[in-house]
């Protein structure tokens, strides 16, 4: 099987199981998706959706988050992973929305990659989601499921060689829709520790659990 055959394969295969999927975590402007994006990081979604409702109820946008301190921030997101650095990455991007970019959360890589805790994962989900660009977020999850398909090299060892290298043979108009396709199928289905491989429609192209995760 060439490599555009197995990705045609993957692709059939998990397009009709999750669709037009979105995101699941909860928010209604760029902004919130934005900072629910930079809550999840090494946390689970459904944590992060627990703590969003209230903190968007009394900071719903940059304006209103910007006026706030880290210290206040942080009551509202205390449980979710790593919440002193997230509160002041938090009161920090919405300071810089609107100081570089007139309030309005942007659109490009290489912007929003100059806010505060916003790197390449989390701009790229933005841009997916928010602005329905061909940006794919590589996570652990995407990097484990790449692996273990091969649609990726080992020596893709990084999330940034593995974005690369999905790229070359995934279609623009599924670029975004794929990194959910596989987020999804890595979370529920090949999981880290107990695959479930005979409940896999994609168990005879896999070349088996992957030790190593992404740095």
């Amino acid at each position: 099987m060439t490599k555009k055959q197995l990705f045609k394969t993957v692709l059939d295969y998990l397009a009709p199981i999750h669709g037009n999927v979105d995101t699941e975590l909860h928010y209604e402007t760029p902004f919130q998706l934005l900072v629910a994006t930079v809550l999840s990081a090494q946390c689970t979604d459904k944590r992060v959706n627990m703590v969003t409702p209230q903190l968007f109820a009394d900071y719903p946008d940059p304006q209103t988050m910007a006026a706030s301190e880290p210290e206040v921030i942080y009551e509202y997101i205390r449980s979710v992973s790593y919440p002193n650095s997230k509160a002041k990455h938090l009161v920090g991007l919405a300071r810089g929305i609107i100081e570089k970019f007139g309030g309005e959360v942007p659109s490009t890589l290489e912007e929003l990659t100059q806010l505060p805790g916003v790197g390449r994962k989390t701009a790229n989900v933005v841009q997916a989601v928010a602005f329905g660009k061909a940006a794919l977020a590589v996570d652990t999850h995407v990097y484990r499921v790449s692996h273990r398909l091969g649609l990726v090299p080992p020596s893709a060892n990084t999330p940034l060689k593995v974005e690369l290298a999905l790229r070359k043979y995934i279609p623009d108009a599924d670029v975004a829709h794929s990194h959910f396709w596989l987020l999804l199928h890595g979370r529920y289905t090949c999981t880290a520790l107990r695959p479930k491989c005979t409940s896999c429609g994609l168990s005879h192209v896999c070349k088996g659990p992957l030790k190593a995760t992404a740095k």
